[in-house]
């Protein structure tokens, strides 16, 4: 059989995977009938047409963020971007998002790896070097939609629960040059998967059984950057143990600390992009402290973190020195600190008010003044 037909094979079996788990909620038949026409009049086969609907696809994958529990599967298009950057993908290498979601990371690096594409023969590489596994249909669904009108003919994503396999069955082949990930953070592993990990490492936390796991899978040399929650930083038992580990493995070298509205809706919970190279322990880790943008309280739905955002720390990443938002902490700090890595900007401080006895007494006074007024308001109207 020719290599069309064997792309042909791929192609049903593809189409087979990623409807298997989802439902048709349409229930109207000629409102489906409808939206297939439409589909019908666009000619995927015209490079045009296909970015097009790309375009409008990605956008469509943008309010997933506000669209309840679908709102996890999709990060900001500027920390994909941003991370991408940082690990610099080269062709050749073997890059893994094992928590794909709707593909975000994936199609950032297709893009980073196109600009030195030269000829069909890298453009099949690509296909075949980036990978992603998903374990929900629906985003599993998305990605593999996101990848193919991004023409990968056959996107390398697997429907499978990434912590289904004890650490062990991965061995050198499997291992990869880079991770970029945004793993699931704040949830709770109920299927036993937490017994695929060594004793030392055992925890229900997904967050943590994903940096164990991505550690792992990194080849000596591999980097990665991550998205992890403060709460990932700290904490004791199990928790002090994997960030040990990561410590002693990788060379952890920075640290970007995001506002806790970055993900809003869907979270709300600080998060942080972590940058490590597996293979030589850490010795010092770099902290940048991203700030919201002046005049901006909060990021949201109508106001996101920008791609430009991200430019001034791409121009410190080359030439890092100390500032009132960027600090460097001595591996022997950390230690100190019980591996704690969730270090405050020792450059900012606390705004403190002080008050007069007097002015504190005033205050309290107005205080229960209204609060004998509400009380009131409130007998009367239970009388």
């Amino acid at each position: 059989m020719g290599a069309g037909g064997g792309i042909a094979n791929q192609r049903a079996l593809l189409v087979r995977e990623v409807f298997q788990g989802n439902n048709n909620y349409m229930k109207s038949g000629t409102n489906l009938r409808k939206v297939l026409n439409k589909l019908n009049e666009i000619d995927f086969n015209v490079a045009k047409d296909r970015h097009a609907f790309g375009e409008l696809y990605e956008t469509i994958l943008k309010e997933l963020q506000s669209a309840g529990k679908s709102g996890e599967f999709y990060t900001p298009r500027a920390i994909t971007e941003f991370i991408c950057a940082m690990i610099d993908p080269q062709l050749g290498e073997k890059i893994l998002d094992p928590s794909c979601g709707t593909g975000g990371y994936l199609t950032a690096t297709i893009e980073h790896l196109r600009k030195h594409a030269n000829n069909i023969e890298d453009l099949k590489s690509i296909a075949e070097d980036i990978i992603g596994w998903e374990y929900k249909p629906l985003p599993y669904l998305l990605a593999t939609t996101n990848l193919i009108l991004h023409d990968m003919e056959v996107p390398n994503i697997t429907f499978r629960d990434s912590l289904d396999q004890p650490l062990s069955s991965y061995t050198a082949p499997q291992r990869v040059d880079a991770i970029l990930a945004n793993p699931p953070f704040g949830g709770i592993v109920a299927n036993g998967n937490e017994s695929n990990f060594p004793l030392n490492y055992r925890t229900r936390e997904s967050a943590d059984l994903f940096l164990i796991l991505m550690i792992h899978l990194l080849k000596d040399g591999g980097r990665a950057g991550i998205v992890l929650p403060d709460g990932s930083l700290t904490g004791d038992g199990v928790k002090q143990r994997v960030r040990q580990k990561l410590l002693e493995d990788c060379n952890l070298h920075t640290i970007i600390r995001l506002p806790n509205s970055v993900f809003q809706p869907y979270a709300t919970v600080a998060t942080n992009l972590l940058f490590f190279t597996k293979g030589a322990p850490t010795k010092e880790v770099w902290y940048y402290e991203h700030r919201l943008p002046e005049g901006q309280k909060s990021y949201s739905k109508t106001r996101p973190i920008r791609v430009q955002e991200f430019e001034p720390i791409k121009t410190w990443w080359n030439d890092r020195h100390e500032s009132d938002i960027s600090w460097k902490v001595p591996l022997q700090t950390i230690i100190d600190r019980d591996y704690d890595l969730d270090i405050k900007n020792p450059t900012k401080t606390k705004e403190t008010n002080e008050h007069s006895s007097a002015e504190l007494m005033r205050m309290l006074e107005t205080s229960f003044g209204k609060s004998s007024s509400l009380l009131a308001q409130l007998k009367g109207a239970v009388a």
